[in-house]
């Protein structure tokens, strides 16, 4: 059994080789039609002073006084006006825009404060207590997370840009990712094997499950201001199509979890019962997957309510019926997203363990 799996997951992988190969983006640099791409520069906020506004004196406004600290006007000074209440304060490092006007006057708007510093101290802390906890397997989880980031930047989204079709796009992702995340945190062996080949097909029935239900309840993928600002850009990116690769590459990481959980609770209860029958490794293995499920589905609602949360508070507070908010697509779209991936994950349990139950019982 053990050796069929192998035969299969290196079948599964040279698919996913063709696919990246068919669906390699072609590199092409893309256009700005809109003219929104602009030149941003790092700067650091020296003063910020009240003042009555240029444009009506009997306004106040914030003068913020900033010295440039990139770009060919490193060094120098430049000023903008920004309402009373900015939350800029002297000290701040932030960004800026530049724009030159046809007289020849520098004007620079607020882009966004710069953020990398206490970035960098959180992604710090976060490899230092996955490594302190988890030894070898944490950096294999880091080297997994860090290759799954570089599959989704260098591959699927240029691929996507390129206009392909975005579900197979997805699949291919994440098949990719799950190979080598999987791997390189569990290493390779029979129950990783198992894992991911679980994973492969709760994926492909998340997938299949998600075109349906986004057709049945006709989605569009129109929910927020980048799927209008794509269109308006021309790239010819299919918004439901994006919609469908958003819902198969967010379930794969609550998937993988469940589907490396299972099979280790398999082999551990088999070497903690070794005359234990198969049907008893499986039902006590299936009692572990439900307490599980019934935990990560819980969050899946709550992760995806609380990003909808201002949506839905809005939308109260206009005093539209909860029936009303939900079936608005912009609502229906989480409720799709959560549904589809909680069946995805109810799927791997039995699947996951019944696969592994019969590669642990096969000696």
């Amino acid at each position: 059994m053990a050796r069929y799996l192998r035969i299969i997951v290196i079948g599964c992988a040279v698919l996913i080789v063709v696919g990246a190969a068919v669906l390699w983006p072609s590199g092409q640099q893309t256009t700005d039609p809109l003219g929104l791409e602009s030149e941003r520069i790092d700067a650091h906020v020296i003063a910020v002073d009240a003042a009555p506004c240029n444009s009506d004196p009997t306004q106040p406004c914030s003068v913020v006084a900033f010295e440039l600290r990139s770009g060919p006007r490193d060094g120098s000074q430049g000023f903008m006006e920004l309402g009373e209440q900015t939350a800029i304060r002297t000290g701040d490092d932030i960004q800026v825009t530049v724009f030159e006007t046809p007289e020849g006057q520098t004007i620079y708007s607020f882009y966004e404060f710069q953020r990398s510093t206490p970035l960098l101290v959180l992604t710090a802390l976060f490899a230092i207590a996955v490594i302190a906890l988890a030894r070898w397997r944490g950096i294999g989880a880091l080297a997994g997370l860090a290759v799954s980031l570089f599959v989704i930047v260098w591959f699927a989204l240029p691929s996507l840009v390129d206009g392909n079709n975005a579900v197979s796009v997805a699949l291919v992702t994440a098949g990719a990712i799950a190979i080598i995340a999987i791997y390189l945190a569990h290493g390779p062996g029979p129950a990783t094997d198992v894992a991911l080949l679980s994973t492969f097909a709760s994926l492909t029935l998340t997938a299949i499950l998600a075109w349906a239900f986004v057709r049945f309840a006709k989605l569009t993928g129109f929910t927020d201001d980048a799927s209008f600002v794509l269109q308006a850009l021309g790239t010819g990116i299919d918004a439901r199509g994006i919609l469908l690769a958003g819902v198969v590459i967010g379930s794969l990481g609550v998937l993988d979890d469940v589907t490396v959980t299972q099979v280790s609770a398999v082999r551990e209860l088999k070497l903690g019962r070794p005359d234990a029958a198969r049907h008893e490794l499986f039902t006590s293995a299936l009692a572990i997957g439900r307490d599980h499920i019934s935990s990560t589905v819980n969050t899946l609602f709550l992760a995806y309510a609380g990003a909808a949360l201002p949506l839905l508070l809005l939308f109260r507070g206009i005093g539209e019926s909860v029936g009303g908010v939900v079936t608005r697509e912009i609502v229906a779209v989480e409720v799709v997203r959560a549904m589809v991936g909680s069946l995805g994950l109810i799927a791997s349990v039995p699947i996951s363990t019944w696969l592994a139950v019969r590669v642990v019982t096969e000696v």
